[in-house]
């Protein structure tokens, strides 16, 4: 039976995106709300008693998805717009927190001087920027806050930027003066009463001011100054640790907007409602900590991080607050729990648990040092050493598209590799070729999109001979992980040999966004035996071996932090799979909401954790397994299949005598 339009609500505790056809069984309709709350990049065994009472009474109260999953790559943004849609990564074009967009983007009329070939989503312009370049929604989806928005619910997205503005990009663009637009819709973010940020409605402004709270947000400070290790912002050097404080005075702020300000508002308009909160912490905490300088012990398991765990935690122990305040709202609520990804320490010297380093050329040129930068141990992987690796297996030359030049036929600078004194690209993204004189990059042979745990390569041309060379160099590389290559290279499986292919993990849809002709999965292990805990990622990035990072394909990063509790729900454990893409299709069918979208890369609707769902066999694992490359390295994945829904457990690039990646 079809809900009733009438049904409202879901308390989305962490975000969980759901869709399916089945029907389930459903009391008498009420009007109900929904709030979603999304710890970033908590890992689920982080989850305690102690640390986390909040998140470990809604799992044990509630429902508790212990079969979990984030979509791959397990980035911010990519989990962002799959908890706002439902729609896999190749419906929404969102496959990274940095990619390849096609163009210098920039704002509408702007100078070209200020935008970027290779943009940061997480960011409130530029997310209004793709908006403007993709006909007004660069996600091509209707997404779950926007539907019950336009249906005269009372909606609000609190929380991180780009992440937050995300679950309402629908409504993200440029006015005809040229500022920011929620088209009036609650965003607030840690850019709220900047510049750079989403004018606040009326009446929210008036609620804050009558509860007594700043119109701007504050930074990720804590009050202190930007080298000081008391400023969750601060990331340390090669020689100086970074953070020991969770990202506390921030996230105050904007549970206090939440709970002091538009909750009571909601209240008192006595319409349904659904919220989006997204907390920075644990994530924030987990890239900057300052345990571990160095050292793969404790990584991103120290007191920092547990600060940053516990710091999440009274986030949503303040939502549950307000509902316990409110127990006629409480009795009508819905709460879900969800975070976008996993994490792991960063390894940016060793490839396996037994101390094994990499032997790859980047490794062994001594870099330059940018003027940021503090010498780094021998032996160190720079950042962008994917693509200083490429240059000299590949043998073209390499260009950095955070910089600009005036001088020689190239636009952007070029590096010199080799010697005493390499040079690295500064954010990690680079141009590989002859010379960039396109300001796209488009006449560019490859394009490196850097992001951490796995990279993108872009090849404008479409020069498929290079596609499989790089496959072929990639399967080579001793800290690679698995390669996954666009089907238009791959007209069978032996073409890509020792690569699967994009659709085989949802990276293939309609989206209109340029998609990666590569996408590279770097390798993890784990430092003791069945412990995710203990996951360590190779990583592409600026920060610190010992510090944290994500968007890998292991199982640690994919095992995301799922429950739900509320009227809809019968409390128990689910053994199915489950993940972020199935949060908007379950709530927009509890809510009785239409989600109009493109594209078959979806989710599926939870039915059997329903008040009278029955439970299902958990069907079991499944292995894919590319043709062999020539040095007779094949890439895995692990999956989970449950309907028409694939669900990836992990990945790695192994010989034939592997059966799984499991460590």
């Amino acid at each position: 039976m079809r809900i009733s339009a009438g049904v409202r609500g879901v308390l989305f505790v962490s975000a969980i995106a759901l869709q399916s056809a089945a029907q389930p069984p459903r009391p008498v309709p009420q009007q109900h709300n929904v709030i979603i709350f999304v710890a970033d990049g908590l890992r689920r065994d982080s989850v305690n008693q102690t640390d986390t009472p909040n998140l470990w009474r809604v799992r044990n109260a509630g429902v508790d998805f212990p079969n979990s999953h984030s979509v791959y790559p397990t980035f911010t943004t990519a989990n962002a717009s799959v908890i706002a849609t439902g729609h896999g990564l190749g419906d929404t074009g969102d496959y990274s927190n940095t990619l390849y967009p096609g163009v210098w983007l920039t704002r509408p009329e702007m100078p070209a001087a200020s935008g970027s070939v290779v943009p940061f989503l997480e960011a409130d312009d530029v997310l209004a920027n793709m908006n403007h370049l993709f006909g007004g929604n660069y996600l091509g989806q209707v997404t779950l806050l926007t539907a019950a928005l336009q249906k005269g619910f009372n909606v609000a997205a609190i929380g991180k930027v780009g992440p937050t503005a995300i679950q309402l990009i629908n409504t993200v663009g440029w006015d005809e003066v040229g500022k920011l637009s929620a088209g009036g819709a609650i965003v607030v973010d840690d850019s709220t009463g900047t510049d750079t940020s989403f004018p606040l409605p009326s009446e929210l402004v008036e609620a804050m001011a009558k509860a007594g709270l700043p119109l701007q947000a504050p930074s990720r400070s804590n009050g202190f100054d930007s080298n000081s290790q008391w400023n969750n912002g601060f990331s340390g050097d090669a020689t100086t640790p970074g953070t020991l404080a969770p990202d506390s005075v921030q996230q105050q702020w904007l549970a206090d907007v939440a709970t002091k300000a538009v909750l009571p508002e909601f209240a008192a308009a006595g319409k349904p409602f659904v919220l989006s909160f997204w907390s920075r912490d644990p994530d924030a905490t987990q890239h900057n900590e300052g345990d571990s300088l160095q050292q793969l012990s404790p990584g991103i398991n120290g007191e920092s991080v547990r600060a940053a765990l516990q710091n999440a935690d009274r986030s949503l122990g303040r939502l549950l607050g307000w509902l316990d305040a409110n127990p006629a709202i409480k009795a009508k609520t819905d709460v879900i729990i969800t975070s976008d990804h996993g994490f792991a320490t960063i390894s940016r010297r060793e490839i396996a648990a037994d101390g094994t380093q990499t032997s790859e050329p980047s490794a062994a040129l001594e870099f330059e040092l940018n003027g940021r930068e503090a010498p780094e141990p021998k032996g160190t992987l720079p950042n962008g050493f994917l693509a200083v690796d490429l240059a000299v297996r590949m043998h073209m030359r390499m260009y950095d598209p955070a910089v600009r030049t005036s001088s020689g036929p190239s636009v952007y600078a070029e590096l010199q590799v080799g010697g005493e004194r390499s040079q690295h690209p500064s954010t990690g993204s680079a141009f590989l070729g002859e010379t960039v004189t396109a300001l796209n990059g488009s006449d560019a042979r490859v394009i490196v999109a850097a992001n951490g745990g796995s990279d993108l390569l872009y090849v404008p041309s479409g020069d498929i001979g290079l596609v499989h060379n790089l496959v072929d160099v990639l399967t080579r590389l001793d800290y690679v992980g698995g390669v996954f290559v666009d089907d238009a290279f791959c007209s069978t499986p032996a073409n890509c040999a020792g690569a699967l292919r994009l659709s085989e993990i949802g990276l293939q849809g309609d989206s209109t966004v340029p998609r990666p002709a590569i996408v590279v999965n770097f390798k993890e292990f784990y430092r003791a035996t069945n412990s995710l805990l203990s996951g360590v990622q190779i990583a592409d990035t600026n920060l610190q071996e010992g510090q944290g990072n994500h968007g890998g394909l292991g199982r640690d990063q994919t095992l995301n932090n799922m429950a739900a509790i509320g009227p809809d729900f019968q409390p128990g454990v689910d053994a199915l799979p489950t993940g972020n893409i199935d949060i908007a299709p379950t709530v927009a069918h509890i809510l009785g909401l239409a989600l109009p979208s493109r594209g078959k890369n979806t989710g599926r609707v939870l039915t059997e954790v329903f008040q009278g769902g029955s439970k299902a066999p958990v069907p079991a694992g499944k292995v894919l397994r590319s043709p062999a490359a020539a040095n007779g390295l094949s890439t895995l994945v692990e999956y989970q299949e449950y309907g028409e829904v694939r669900y990836l457990d992990r990945g790695c690039l192994a010989g034939a005598e592997v059966k799984r990646c499991s460590p």
